[in-house]
Parts: structure tokens; C-alpha cells; sequence
């Protein structure tokens, strides 16, 4: 009997709702941890998690037992029930609606890791809409003003 074989990368990048600044570097450790340990329990493989105040950025080896959609939506309302159970913020914690995942092939997950681990740094030059609008294009992805995440900067 012949085995399935896939090789799946994604690149995950979700905000806070209202972009509030929520995501405290105190608790990014313990955050981080957690979500993936959410990761781990889908049978996928976390290769870099790292986040600012108000977004997250995650690149994963995703099971195939999963979409791209369902996946996330898992792990962003897991997530969200985590933050809040800890109290973390004053209001309750929520991200915002959507998400945007880029695949990667294994030449590039050295560079997408670096990525990640280097959020604080991008964010000294660029804005979180300039660094998202700048993946859309990058990856030819149609899109619609209206449905973007809500920015602030």
C-alpha cells in the first residue's frame, strides 16, 4: 500500500482586533509557547512564531488533514480563549476576522524563519499595512480594500 507524502509550508499573519496594542512582550513567551503547543496537537510543525503588540506571524509544516482555513480558525479561537482566560488586557481579547497565508517551498524556510524572528526590526522601518500590503503584491494576491485588516498606522 503507497503512503501520501506532502510538504507544506505556510506562513500565517493575524492582527488584533481594532489593532489594539494587546500583545504584551511580557506574556510572549508564554503566548508563544501555547500556541504552539495548538500546533503540535494538529500534528503540524511550528518552524517560527513571533509577534508585536497588535499582530502575529507564524510559519508552520502543515498537516494535510487540514486547510489552510480551518487550521487557523482553530488555532486564532483556541488562542483568543487563552488570552482572555489569563486576563492579559482589560477588554476581551479577540482577534480580527481573516488572516493572510503565503506558501513557502523548502528553499526558502531559512529566509521566512529570519523573517519572523526579525519582527521588531521591520516594524522600526515599515508599518504593519506597508509589511501586509507588501506580501499581497508580493504574491499576487487579488484583494478588496474593504476586507483588509483594519490599520491604524
Amino acid at each position: 500500500m503507497a503512503n501520501s507524502y506532502t510538504q507544506i509550508y505556510i506562513h500565517y499573519i493575524f492582527a488584533v482586533k481594532g489593532r489594539k496594542n494587546f500583545l504584551h512582550p511580557e506574556n510572549n513567551e508564554e503566548l508563544q509557547k501555547y500556541i504552539t503547543g495548538l500546533v503540535k496537537n494538529r500534528k503540524s510543525k511550528m518552524l517560527q512564531i513571533n509577534n508585536v503588540t497588535d499582530h502575529l506571524h507564524m510559519f508552520v509544516g502543515l498537516n494535510p488533514t487540514y486547510s489552510v482555513s480551518k487550521f487557523i480558525q482553530e488555532i486564532k479561537a483556541i488562542s483568543s480563549g487563552f488570552i482572555n482566560k489569563k486576563n492579559w488586557t482589560e477588554d476581551d481579547f479577540y482577534w480580527q476576522e481573516g488572516y493572510g497565508g503565503f506558501s513557502y517551498s523548502r528553499s526558502q524556510i531559512d529566509n521566512v524563519v529570519n523573517y519572523i524572528k526579525n519582527q521588531r526590526e521591520h516594524h522600526k522601518k515599515k508599518t504593519f499595512r506597508e509589511e501586509y500590503l507588501g506580501f499581497l503584491k508580493k504574491f499576487e494576491v487579488d484583494y478588496d480594500e474593504r476586507y483588509l485588516f483594519e490599520f491604524y498606522d
